[in-house]
């Protein structure tokens, strides 16, 4: 028996078993879920976690390929890539120019050090303010682009929403279906 499993009394996974190895993932898709919504967490790594770390503690009995954990972490990939640019596109939907993009960009990162309601209003001011100081836009035009902004990071909150689901969906098919 290793040392540490001698000193805590603990006697591994075997001992946890199945169902608790379930509980645990399930918990943190929970929490990953949670994340999506909530900035504090980072919702799609979390339910990544709780893939690998089903994957990892049951082995190649789990029922859940590596290909699938794969393709989780793509879709995990794709949303933040999407998370990340949704606000400058929104400005430039909303017919701001690349200065209300710049500026939704970084107004996303300024706002994440205020959460939660800088991960909205960032974008927002990042967006009129580059329109008015540097594109040297009226106030309207420039308020036009800072709501698409605002607009575009609410509709990747909803896609980020949407894809974390989509990896819990993937792991339950491969588990119970694929298999």
């Amino acid at each position: 028996m290793p040392m540490w499993d001698a000193i805590s009394g603990w006697g591994g996974w075997d001992e946890v078993g199945a169902g608790g190895v379930w509980l645990m993932t399930i918990c943190l898709f929970v929490m990953g879920l949670v994340g999506c919504i909530v900035p504090v967490i980072p919702g799609h790594l979390v339910i990544l976690m709780g893939a690998v770390a089903y994957r990892w503690i049951l082995g190649p009995d789990a029922g859940l390929s590596w290909w699938s954990v794969g393709a989780i972490s793509l879709l995990l990939i794709a949303s933040q890539v999407f998370e990340f640019v949704s606000g400058a596109a929104g400005a430039k939907w909303f017919g701001g120019t690349k200065w209300g993009a710049g500026g939704a960009i970084v107004g996303g990162i300024v706002g994440m050090f205020f959460m939660p309601f800088g991960l909205i209003l960032g974008p927002l001011f990042g967006a009129y303010l580059f329109e008015a100081m540097f594109a040297k836009q009226e106030h309207k035009p420039a308020m036009v682009s800072g709501v698409g902004s605002a607009v575009g990071t609410m509709a990747g909150l909803v896609v980020k929403v949407m894809v974390g689901l989509v990896m819990i969906i993937w792991f339950f098919s491969d588990v119970f279906f694929v298999h």
